[in-house]
């Protein structure tokens, strides 16, 4: 599959900052070509409505998902390890994306809220492959709901990231090895 051209990337880029900035309404077509730098003609070419614009970002999402999805798979230390380190791992472009579909989801749109439901699908099938216990592998997954969610807090609020302590190594450590010997560590299934 060939690389989409870099204006399309920037206006995916400039819609998925103005959704996570003011939310969806303040993400207009018009507000999205300037931030972009293109002309709205140059949007539409891209994204011919707005609705195509979303889809977009939520095509975006499932590209940055499916590549989440090969690490857990092929990480050297294991999928629970990856997928609870890297819950901790905030501001990147699988971050970004994902901000910003739970802020249209949280604005009510249905096809964001039924992709951010096939992320969570994607991740627990994911660590199943890798873990005996069902139950262990949705207790992994929502563990690392919560890494992500005080990696996200403290970065998104320097003020409170003094009162917000992070997570040590060793910590993470203790807690990877205590899955681990839940239910986890088994190749995975091809």
């Amino acid at each position: 599959m060939s690389r989409p051209p870099a204006a399309r990337d920037a206006v995916l880029d400039a819609f998925e900052r103005l959704v996570i900035a003011g939310g969806e309404r303040g993400a207009t077509l018009d507000a999205t070509a300037k931030a972009a730098g293109v002309s709205k003609g140059g949007l539409l070419y891209h994204f011919g409505s707005r609705r195509a614009l979303i889809d977009g970002l939520l095509a975006r999402l499932d590209d940055l998902v499916a590549d989440d999805v090969a690490r857990i798979h092929s990480d050297p230390r294991g999928a629970i390890s990856y997928f609870l380190r890297s819950s901790e791992v905030v501001e990147t472009d699988l971050d970004r994306t994902f901000v910003a579909a739970l802020r249209l989801a949280q604005s009510g749109d249905r096809a964001a809220a039924a992709a951010l439901d096939d992320v969570r699908r994607a991740w627990i099938e994911a660590l199943g492959r890798h873990v005996t216990d069902p139950a262990a592998a949705l207790a992994v997954a929502l563990v690392g709901d919560g890494l992500y969610y005080h990696a996200a807090l403290r970065a998104e609020s320097p003020e409170l990231s003094d009162g917000l302590t992070a997570i040590a190594p060793a910590q993470m450590d203790a807690l990877v090895a205590l899955f681990e010997g839940l239910g986890g560590g088994n190749p995975p299934v091809e």
